[in-house]
C-alpha cells in the first residue's frame, strides 16, 4: 500500500500527472495511508470481494470482515471533512474527488443473489459509495472450497446484477421489491425490471400521458432517456404509438405494459406466463441463446 501511495503522490507532484488515478487500496490498511491515499487519487475502492461474513469465513478464516469495512469508514469520513473545510478554506485539497468504490466477487461462494444485493445496498448507503463492481468468479485453483476448474464463468448471473444496481441506483427500486425471501434469486432469462413488471401486473397498464417520470420509468422496455422523451412530448399533445414511435420509443417490449391515446395496440389482459413466453420468444437479447431449446440429434 506505501507503494501505491508513493507512485500515485510522485505522479501529481513530481511528473505533474493531472489525469485519473484510480488507486486500490488494501484490507487493514491504516488510517494515516488511506488519508494520503485521498489527496493524490481521484477515486479509493476497497474490494471487499467476498459478499458476505459468512463466504469470507468458509474461504479465507484468516482475514477479517472488519478490515475491509474499516478503510471504507476512513474514506466516507474524510471526504465529508474535507468537504466541510474546503466550504471554509477554499485552498483545502480535495480528497478522492471521484468517491470511493468496491469490487465483489460472484459465484466463488455460496451467496443468492439477495444476499449480494443486500450487502451493495447496505454498502451503498452506509458509505456513500459511488459504484459497486461485480466481477464472476473464474475458477483457477484446485481448492475444493471453490468451483472446480471448469465451471462456466457467471457471466449471464452478473449482467443481472449490474442491471439491478442500476434500478437501485436510477429507477428508484427498492432492493426488497427486486429480491426477498420469495424471489432470492434474479431471473436469468428476463432483465430483473421485467421480471418484477411480471409478478406485480396489478400496478399496470400504465397511462403514458398522464404517469409519473418515477412510474414511467418501471415500465419494462423504457429507459430514462425514453421516458424524458415522452415528458417532453406529451406537454404539446395526447401521444399515441406513432407519436411514440416518431421520438424513437422502443415499443416491442413496452407495448404491453402501457395505454395512449390510441385505438391500435389495445393492450390485452395476458397473465405473467403468457406475456413472459411472447416477449423472450419475440426477444433479440444477445443471451437468449442460452435459454433457447435445441433439438437433440439422436433420440
Amino acid at each position: 500500500m506505501e507503494r501505491l501511495v508513493a507512485v500515485a503522490k510522485k505522479l501529481r507532484l513530481e511528473e505533474n500527472f493531472n489525469g485519473y488515478i484510480h488507486l486500490k487500496s488494501i484490507p487493514g490498511a491504516s488510517d494515516e495511508l488511506m488519508r494520503e491515499a485521498g489527496l493524490y487519487a481521484d477515486r479509493l475502492s476497497v474490494n471487499i470481494e467476498i459478499p458476505t461474513k459468512e463466504g469470507l469465513k468458509a474461504l479465507a478464516p484468516d482475514k477479517n470482515h472488519e478490515d475491509f469495512i474499516k478503510p471504507m469508514k476512513k474514506v466516507k469520513n474524510e471526504i465529508i471533512q474535507y468537504k466541510s473545510e474546503k466550504k471554509i478554506i477554499k485552498s483545502t485539497p480535495k480528497y478522492a474527488p471521484a468517491g470511493q468504490s468496491t469490487q465483489m466477487i460472484i459465484g466463488a461462494s455460496n451467496e443468492n443473489d439477495m444476499q449480494i444485493m443486500y450487502t451493495s445496498n447496505y454498502l451503498y448507503n452506509t458509505f456513500d459509495l459511488k459504484r459497486v463492481y461485480y466481477s464472476g468468479y473464474i475458477p483457477v485453483s484446485y481448492d475444493k472450497r471453490l468451483p472446480m476448474i471448469g465451471t462456466e464463468v457467471p457471466v449471464l448471473r452478473e449482467n443481472r446484477l449490474y442491471q439491478t444496481d442500476w434500478l437501485l441506483r436510477f429507477y428508484g427500486f427498492d432492493v426488497r421489491e427486486i429480491l426477498n425471501p420469495k424471489h432470492p434469486n434474479l431471473d436469468l432469462d428476463i432483465d430483473p425490471k421485467l421480471s418484477w413488471a411480471l409478478r406485480n401486473l396489478n400496478q399496470f397498464p400504465v397511462d403514458i400521458n398522464k404517469a409519473d417520470k418515477m412510474l414511467l420509468a418501471r415500465v419494462p422496455g423504457l429507459g430514462i432517456t425514453s421516458v424524458n422523451k415522452i415528458l417532453s412530448a406529451r406537454r404539446f399533445r395526447n401521444l399515441n404509438w406513432e407519436h411514440l414511435k416518431t421520438i424513437g420509443v422502443k415499443l416491442n417490449r413496452a407495448k404491453y405494459f402501457i395505454t395512449c391515446n390510441s385505438r391500435y395496440f389495445e393492450t390485452k389482459d395476458y397473465s405473467a406466463s403468457q406475456l413472459k413466453q411472447i416477449i423472450v420468444q419475440s426477444s433479440n437479447s444477445k443471451h437468449k441463446k442460452a435459454f433457447t431449446g435445441q433439438l437433440a440429434l439422436f433420440t
